[in-house]
């Protein structure tokens, strides 16, 4: 609201909407109608309206405190401008102390519009959190693999934990008795599966 409230005051006299997710699905909808017919010329937004929204005559995205996203999410919201066919705009607006991963994160941003590349870079940066938790970012602590550089290694490991879940479920073949010794463990500890490496 009080991004709402400067906006109205940097640009007096034009229609500005809102929207932001405690908004019920009809006030949403309206505003966005709105903003599609341009009966609204700014639409401040959080960020609700990273996936979804199509408004192919929107030009403009300014995304305040870019440095505090994660960069699939700067990619998701650069995404909502562009779908037209004017020249379109993504303007990063940051604190002026970034540190050293905010300046990296901007730098991509600036970089590319490849979408595989900023995942990549993105789980490199953040890391890929808790696997069975709720925790969205930082080091997971597998024993032996790294998520940012072992994807095609770990491919093939679930490709092949897959052949043997269809052949032998219960790990019952003598070449399995291993992994059903270590399943068994885990499920009687509680079961870290974060560290199945």
């Amino acid at each position: 609201m009080d991004g709402y409230t400067s906006v109205s005051k940097a640009f007096p006299g034009t229609p500005i909407g809102i929207i932001h997710g405690k908004m019920d699905g009809s006030a949403k909808e309206i505003e966005m109608k709105r903003f599609e017919k341009n009966e609204t010329r700014i639409l401040v937004a959080t960020t609700v309206i990273e996936v979804g929204i199509n408004v192919p005559n929107a030009t403009v995205i300014l995304i305040e405190s870019a440095e505090r996203f994660g960069l699939s999410q700067l990619h998701q919201l650069r995404g909502r401008v562009g779908r037209g066919s004017g020249q379109s705009y993504c303007i990063l607006m940051t604190d002026y102390r970034l540190n050293k991963i905010g300046k990296k994160r901007m730098e991509v941003m600036v970089k590319t519009n490849n979408g595989f590349e900023i995942a990549e870079l993105d789980l490199k940066l953040r890391g890929p959190g808790d696997l069975m938790g709720v925790q969205q970012s930082g080091l997971l602590n597998l024993k032996i693999a790294d998520l940012s550089k072992d994807a095609g290694i770990l491919e093939v490991a679930r490709g092949i934990a897959k052949d043997i879940i269809q052949q032998d479920p219960n790990f019952q073949q003598p070449d399995h008795l291993v992994i059903h010794k270590e399943y068994t463990r885990l499920l009687a500890s509680g079961g870290d599966w974060n560290r199945v490496g």
